[in-house]
């Protein structure tokens, strides 16, 4: 086994082996490349695993996620370009996560580092050895975009979207327990959506249902007012900082997290990480408030609606159809703030 996996948290190992019981072995060589392995340094939660505003400690990495994703590509496909496809989506995030795409402006798409991807690779010795030996193009596997299984547009479901939802629904925010995800994953197939392009989709009703209520709570949990607020701190203190020439964009793909909130903790923007970290309950206000940091905008709507038996969910689950209709229905529109300033 790679060095990754030899060492990888029990309880992640345990999800990892219902997402695919029997490991590829040459997946390990990639993983272990040092591209790769700087993932498991960053948090899947986009920062906010660092605040008590949040509920979870738990620390899934954006590496632990991206091997998930390349391990549900190949469950479902036995594709080598398929799965490297979904093991390197992510290989050009940085620390905090799509806490960048809102320091980019780009709290909405939440795309602003993918260019990145095939500039990571083609600049990896370690990467384009192991491509060249196995006949792989780069244009083969920097765009995960190409497949399918691997990615689509929301509300359709891909390994992607199926990953982040089971693992946070695991160990991030309790929605589900390990017998729950067993039993959703053993009911996915490929099936042929309505544009007839091959998707993931249930068996079963029932089943397809839960998912779409997971998912929905979930959908919110990305875009409340505690994740938008924090999300949007985390990258205006980057941006100071940067600006001040304390860090630079450079460093938040070649730092730890921990590392980077060494800096924040150190600088004269600590009381307020503090603040931030210790708060419990962010303040909201339908008017501007005086004197105080706010948030005051949206945030990228994920959710899905995903196929049962060729159709989506909506259209034959009323129950399912409310659900994801509540979810969209959520007020982004709230002044979100804490008792503090950011000068």
């Amino acid at each position: 086994m790679g060095k990754y996996y030899s060492n990888v948290n029990k309880e992640i190992k345990n999800y990892l082996e219902i997402l695919e019981p029997n490991f590829p072995e040459w997946l390990n060589e990639y993983i272990d490349t040092k591209e790769l392995l700087s993932q498991k340094y960053i948090s899947i939660t986009n920062g906010t695993i660092y605040s008590n505003l949040f509920e979870s400690d738990f620390f899934f990495s954006s590496l632990d996620h991206s091997v998930a994703v390349a391990l549900i590509v190949w469950h479902f496909t036995h594709d080598k370009k398929q799965t490297l496809s979904g093991l390197f989506h992510d290989i050009a995030t940085p620390a905090f996560k799509h806490c960048v795409d809102f320091l980019n402006g780009d709290y909405m798409n939440q795309e602003s580092t993918e260019d990145l991807t095939s500039e990571i690779i083609k600049n990896s010795k370690e990467i384009m050895a192991l491509l060249k030996r196995d006949n792989i193009e780069v244009s083969e596997v920097d765009n995960y975009h190409l497949y399918p299984i691997a990615d689509n547009d929301t509300p359709k479901l891909s390994a992607d979207r199926l990953e982040y939802s089971l693992s946070k629904a695991l160990f991030i925010y309790k929605l589900l327990d390990f017998q729950s995800i067993k039993e959703i994953y053993a009911d996915i197939e490929i099936q042929n959506n309505e544009g007839n392009e091959i998707e993931l989709g249930f068996k079963t009703k029932k089943l397809a249902r839960n998912f779409v209520k997971v998912t929905s709570r979930l959908s919110i949990i990305y875009r409340e007012d505690r994740t938008r607020y924090s999300m949007q701190f985390i990258a205006d203190i980057l941006k100071k900082l940067n600006n001040e020439g304390k860090i630079s964009k450079k460093d938040l793909y070649e730092l730890k997290e921990r590392e980077v909130i060494d800096i924040i903790e150190t600088s004269k923007y600590k009381d307020v990480f503090n603040l931030w970290k210790n708060a419990k309950k962010v303040k909201i206000s339908k008017t501007k408030p005086d004197n105080v940091y706010y948030v005051h905008h949206g945030a990228k709507v994920r959710y899905i609606d995903p196929l049962f038996n060729g159709k989506r969910i909506s259209k034959c689950c009323k129950i399912a159809r409310k659900m994801i209709e509540d979810n969209l229905a959520y007020d982004m529109d709230n002044y979100v703030y804490l008792d503090f300033t950011i000068d």
